[in-house]
This record gives C-alpha cells, structure tokens and sequence, in this order.
C-alpha cells in the first residue's frame, strides 16, 4: 500500500462532505501523477487556508476521466477515482498540522520553527507521496480524533468567508455567500431549562413526515437539540442530502429547518419561527426560488397564529414579489404551530400523503 496527499480547499471539503463520498477528483494537470495510484492504496486529505488533516480515503480503482459533473456545472476535477472513506472528520474535529502529535513527528515538519512556511511546499500539491512513517503518525492522529479526541473550534466568520461561492448569470458572474445558521442560546427571558418552542415544531414536522414515510432533513446545527424532542424512530432522517444541485444551491437547502423527500425529490420545506425574525426564514426560501427558479416545491412558514399577519405582511414585501419565479406569496404558504399540533395527533398519518397540509396551510390574500 502506498499513500498519497490529497488537497481539499474548504469549498471542496464541503463538498464532498455532502456527496455519497464515493468519487475523489483530481485537475487534469494531476493525470500523470495519478496512473502511480493503484487500488487499496490511501489518500490522505488535507485542508488548504485551515492546514488541518481532515480524513482517509481508500482507492477502489481508477484513475479514469470523467467530465460529467459532480459538484458543480464547471468541475474542473475530471481525473478521478473510486474511493471509500476510511476516514471523515467534520471541520471541528480536522487536527491542525501545528498540533504537536503532528508537528514534532511529521518529517517535512519538525525541527522547524511553527512560524516558517518553508514546510508548506510538502501540501502544495495532490498527489505528493507520503512516506509510511508519516503516514502512520497522520493516520494515528486521524483515528484518535475519529473515536472521540479533541474539538478544535472552527472560527465560523472566517470560515463562512473562505466558503464564499460563485453564481453565474446570464449577464455576469455574482459572488455570493449562503449564510451560516445556528441556534441561538437562550435569553434571559427564557427558562435555562426550558426548550424552545421551535424546537419542538421541529420535532414534530419530523416526525410527521417520518410517519408519513417520507425521508428526513434537519440542519446539522439543530439537529442535537430536535432530535431531543423528535420521539420515536430516527431511521427516517438523512445523513446528506441525495440532490444533485450546484453547491451553492445544496448549501441553501441544507440549512432549511425541516425538509421532507421522497427518493432524490423534496416534497415540502419547511421555516419554522425561531427567535429571530420571520425575516430569515423568508430570505433562505427567497434564495432558494431565486437559484432554482424552477424548483417545483411546497415551501411553508411555521409560527404561532399570533405571527399569522406578521408572516403575510412579510412575505408581501416587494423584494419577495420580483424573483424570477413569481412572487413568493405564491409558492409560500403559512401553518400555525397549532396546525402542526394537531396533525401530529392524528392517528392515520401512516395511510396519509404530504396533501394533507392542504388543510392546514393558508395563503397570502392580497389586500383588496
């Protein structure tokens, strides 16, 4: 078995986080360098602008050129392998290189001093060959952290910076950044005990379509705190999405609150109120509807009855009524939390389809 270095920017690490995982690609330019690569040798992944070793991928076979594209309309990575990870740690979890266990043992690494850059130039190109005793210490780090090991925190304005995507149109190309969504912590106005309420609608939108047999999607951010509500079976709930969206569009849809599919297809999605305004929730649908004019699905604020007018009035706003795609009022509807309560409760959900929110939603009226 030999090993080899592979690249990822942070873009392509999200990426491929997001994929099936079963493809690695190289740039042209790397073709040389890859027909040395045989099957069962080792890639060993490496982040760029965070330096921070990531994971293992085993090659099944390859290489072969395919210019089919995978994440995005122009991928430049037509050089590829089958792979299957050994090894896939999300970014918080990632061991810088300048971590000692790393630093004091890496050949290209120690004896340097952690502020000179002469070292870098061993990570400045896929395909380098990794000697079996650096891999053994890069592997050894990798494992530790794959069974629990350390959190390195990632600095999410820096890193949503580094993630900045591209969209083309017609007339030129706009950079664009899909904003990163988190659960806020409690205020003080709230009980330190008591869950939001959100949360729990959460909860049971997943559970309902769970019910229903449709597959699930939850934000990674939320998902500890809804799977805490979500009662029952979890085996609904999808690890990545199966879509085959450009990737500035898959990093919108992943941060929608609850989206139910059905096979490769989303059937509903779903914005339910947090604590920050409705706002947010219309502005991530906006952007939606306005990479995927053509998008063919149901999109649903949730709120409390009280929020019901405050939704409409929202969703009214000219900025919503001038996407490509038609005004937003007409593709987005409103369900009250009380709606979700009481669909929840019914006991034929599993002989029922998604229509059924039919009786439940309520559209924009336009005032007369």
């Amino acid at each position: 078995m030999a090993y080899y270095l592979n690249l990822f920017s942070p873009v392509t690490y999200e990426a491929f986080s997001r994929s099936d995982r079963s493809v690695s690609g190289f740039q042209e330019k790397h073709q040389a360098l890859a027909k040395r690569v045989k099957a069962e040798d080792s890639l060993l992944c490496y982040v760029t602008k965070l330096s921070r070793w990531v994971g293992a991928l085993k090659v099944v076979d390859g290489p072969f050129i395919d210019r089919t594209p995978i994440y995005a309309p122009d991928d430049p990575f037509i050089v590829r392998f089958h792979v299957m990870p050994d090894i896939w740690l999300p970014m918080e979890k990632a061991i810088p290189i300048k971590e000692d266990e790393l630093w004091t043992n890496l050949s290209f690494t120690k004896g340097y001093d952690k502020g000179a850059s002469a070292w870098a130039q061993r990570v400045k190109g896929s395909l380098g060959i990794i000697s079996d005793e650096d891999a053994a210490v890069i592997l050894g780090a990798l494992r530790r952290q794959r069974d629990g090991g350390t959190t390195y925190p990632v600095d999410q304005e820096v890193y949503q910076r580094l993630i900045t995507h591209v969209v083309r149109r017609a007339d030129k190309d706009v950079t664009v950044t899909v904003p990163t969504a988190a659960i806020e912590a409690p205020t003080a106005t709230e009980a330190p005990l008591e869950t939001r309420e959100s949360i729990r609608v959460q909860a049971l939108l997943a559970a309902i379509g769970a019910r229903m047999g449709l597959k699930i999607w939850l934000p990674r951010n939320d998902r500890t705190a809804v799977l805490d509500e979500w009662k029952g079976d979890h085996s609904a709930l999808l690890d990545r999405l199966p879509l085959n969206y450009d990737d500035v569009t898959l990093k919108t849809v992943e941060r929608i609150d609850v989206l139910w599919l059905k096979g490769r297809s989303i059937q509903r999605a779903f914005e339910v109120e947090h604590t920050t305004s409705i706002y947010s929730g219309l502005l991530r649908m906006a952007d939606l509807l306005a990479l995927q004019p053509n998008m063919d699905i149901r999109l649903h604020i949730v709120a409390p009855e009280e929020r019901r007018d405050k939704v409409f009035a929202e969703i009214r706003r000219p900025v919503f009524s001038l996407l490509e795609s038609g005004p937003l009022s007409e593709s987005c509807t409103f369900i009250s939390y009380e709606s979700v309560r009481d669909l929840a409760k019914d006991d034929n959900l599993e002989y029922l389809s998604d229509r059924v929110l039919e009786r439940y939603e309520e559209e924009s009226e336009e005032d007369s």
